[in-house]
């Protein structure tokens, strides 16, 4: 439908920005000011913009809405797992939005206790997500968290599970989770800096102190490092961690003596990364010492945890990536990745058995999920591939026999895994690597060059993106799409390389491989640059920014949800969230080498006067990832220069922040809203 709407048009303020003897010009600057009332005024000008140019989509969305609510099972129950003598389980009712936290007493069909209702306490907010639930080790006490700004600054308060009364204490601006001393009083928890957001300190906090602040225990004072604190699986000690992109440390503390000194288990080095795991007298170690690049385990015993003595229990392999470790009394089991692929290995402490689950399709993604107990035979993982809906499993570690827990439901009768086909087909980047795609489509589309595709990925961060499976995708599957998800580097798709080649001044390869993929989709058939729709969020944002600049004629749409675009500016203001934190995966741009590499392909930076695809932009006004305006200048600065007649849409949640908005389904209808616009280029409307 052709636009006969006026876009909104902001006003330029040129602000000259200058390093390294180099100056650019920002004449959209003024828009990082939230508390401005021209900003606001100019971005619900944006959203009345876009709530005009897709008013005759409005019936379709409500309709998209509908039919991806409709798949989801509303009264839905989480399968339980037990913890120190209780069955935690997590309930959706029909018509709440919102989760119900319970717990049983020692068997399944003792009397539920009510934990928290979201629905309840999220009643007076437009915004509500309840953080972690820590319970006391005497089961009495809860300390749980809440957000109701989407900024992700949580207040901890502490609930008695006995008489439900929820005590005065009150701990603003932290991360969410809470960690209890084995004392059943004695509570630590992350602080995040005002400004920055970054989690700096780790606060002792005791219950029902007279007149007494709660205590830092330790501050982290390099810029470039988060911190956390957590308990150990077997209860005995609590550990603080401190991380940045290419190195770690950690300090543990006997449990039982909370008001003890912290000890460092292995100083911080340069790019040795480690994570620690505790198993009666012993320390077992996943760390990347020794150029382990896709990572060994070690052990160590208690009382000597340097480096130096550390020994081997699984070696370095190159082909093969470890990911994580669970602990059984007579198992190690092991998360692996080889050739792309999540794989389970079972090792008996003994050495007799030494094995991998069989899985079978190359589309499928399983993981370990949640066991509490190193004493259980049952080993609880959860698989889905992109054809297959997600199931929660248990392994008797001991008879090797299988018992599905859960199966997702999909609602409404017309969803059967046979109608669709999976699969894994691989492009050639421009450099000669190989980099793997994984599809989805309904069964019996031919390749004519005429289908619409959605091609999807992320690439930072060495965050994966496995081929899993959704629900609400079926609603684009089955008008026709194929959906595609590159597997491209900066992600950990192919190991610890395949994210090394995609950082710092190697992340072109990451906005590359999307482009040759893309173009290899075309090649092949499956589309064609008047079908191929290309989405990402956050980083994968910056991907659609940087991929637009390049080829901006491959594709016909563009979803950029809450896009990282202005990289170099954001990257030189240490006052925002997350800056400091990502030098090792972007670079410091105070360094010549980095600023030049970054302004080379940031998406702000190298908007042009030429031709770009259709486009909707969202965000959240309160977003703590990427701030609005990135998105809100790069949209300004595209009306301003591109030179077609293309839609350029940009949503901003006013309420929300970079996980959407709260709820069951309220995020859906900005889905729809997102489908609905892809399907309107499409020009399908059923």
């Amino acid at each position: 439908m052709k636009n006969t709407h006026q876009f909104p048009i902001a006003k330029k303020i040129a602000k000259e920005l200058t390093i390294h003897k180099d100056t650019r010009i920002d004449n959209y600057y003024w828009l990082n000011d939230r508390e401005n009332p021209e900003v606001i005024e100019y971005l619900n000008a944006e959203n009345a913009y876009t709530k005009a140019v897709l008013k005759h989509t409005e019936d379709f969305q409500k309709s998209l809405f509908e039919e991806m609510k409709a798949r989801i099972k509303e009264d839905d129950t989480s399968v339980p797992y037990k913890l120190n003598g209780y069955w935690y389980l997590t309930k959706y009712e029909t018509g709440k939005d919102y989760p119900i936290y319970v717990r049983k007493k020692e068997t399944l069909e003792a009397e539920e206790e009510l934990l928290f209702d979201c629905n309840v306490m999220a009643k007076d907010f437009s915004y509500f997500n309840l953080g972690g639930i820590s319970i006391s080790p005497d089961n009495k006490l809860a300390a749980f968290s809440t957000d109701t700004v989407s900024r992700r600054q949580y207040t901890i308060q502490i609930k008695n599970l006995i008489t439900g009364e929820i005590y005065s204490d009150k701990i603003v601006n932290t991360t969410g989770s809470a960690t209890w001393a084995n004392d059943n009083k004695t509570l630590f928890y992350a602080m995040k800096d005002e400004v920055t957001l970054r989690s700096h300190k780790i606060y002792k906090h005791k219950l029902h102190a007279k007149n007494q602040s709660d205590e830092v225990v330790f501050h982290e004072k390099d810029e470039t490092f988060n911190t956390f604190i957590y308990k150990t699986k077997s209860k005995n000690y609590l550990i603080i961690g401190s991380s940045s992109t290419l190195s770690s440390e950690y300090r543990f503390l006997n449990a039982d003596n909370p008001d003890g000194d912290f000890k460092i288990f292995q100083k911080r080095t340069k790019d040795l990364e480690y994570n620690i795991a505790h198993y009666k007298d012993s320390f077992y170690i996943i760390s990347n010492i020794d150029n382990a690049t896709n990572f060994k385990v070690s052990i160590c015993n208690e009382t000597n945890t340097g480096k130096a003595f550390w020994k081997d229990v699984i070696p370095h392999r190159k082909s093969v990536l470890i990911e994580d470790i669970e602990i059984f009394k007579d198992y190690l089991v092991v998360n692996e990745r080889e050739n792309g692929l999540n794989k389970i290995r079972i090792m008996s402490w003994d050495k007799k058995e030494d094995y991998y689950l069989p899985f079978n399709s190359e589309t499928y993604t399983t993981y370990i999920g949640n066991n509490p107990d190193f004493d259980n035979e049952l080993l609880r993982y959860g698989y889905n591939a992109l054809d297959t809906p997600g199931s929660v499993i248990d392994y008797n570690l001991k008879t090797k026999q299988s018992e599905v827990k859960k199966e997702q439901e999909i609602l409404g009768g017309t969803f059967k895994k046979e109608n669709y086909e999976s699969k894994r087909i691989w492009a050639t980047a421009s450099d000669g690597v190989k980099i793997p795609i994984s599809l989805v489509y309904k069964k019996g589309i031919e390749l004519d060059g005429t289908n619409p595709v959605l091609q999807y990925a992320y690439g930072s961060y060495g965050s994966t993106i496995d081929p899993s499976f959704s629900s609400v995708r079926l609603s684009l599957l089955d008008r026709g799409f194929i959906y595609a998800i590159s597997h491209i580097r900066g992600g950990e798709y192919l190991g610890r390389e395949w994210y090394e080649n995609g950082k710092l001044l190697n992340k072109k390869n990451t906005f590359t491989d999307f482009i040759d993929c893309s173009k290899f989709l075309i090649e092949q058939n499956y589309t064609s640059n008047k079908h191929l729709y290309a989405y990402g969020g956050s980083a994968g944002g910056l991907l659609m920014g940087s991929i637009i600049n390049m080829n901006p004629e491959l594709y016909n749409g563009v979803l950029a949800a809450v896009p990282f675009v202005d990289v170099v500016t954001t990257m030189l203001d240490d006052s925002i969230p997350l800056t400091t934190g990502e030098y090792d995966e972007w670079g410091n741009p105070n360094h010549p080498e980095y600023y030049s590499y970054m302004k080379s392909y940031s998406p702000y930076d190298n908007v042009e006067a030429k031709a770009y695809p259709n486009m909707l932009v969202t965000t959240g006004l309160h977003d703590s990832q990427v701030q609005y305006w990135e998105p809100a200048k790069w949209v300004a600065k595209l009306r301003e220069l591109k030179t077609d007649s293309n839609k350029l849409l940009f949503h901003i949640d006013m309420d929300s922040g970079h996980g959407g908005a709260s709820g069951r389904f309220e995020s859906l209808k900005e889905l729809a809203l997102e489908y609905a616009f892809l399907l309107d280029l499409e020009g399908i409307y059923g």
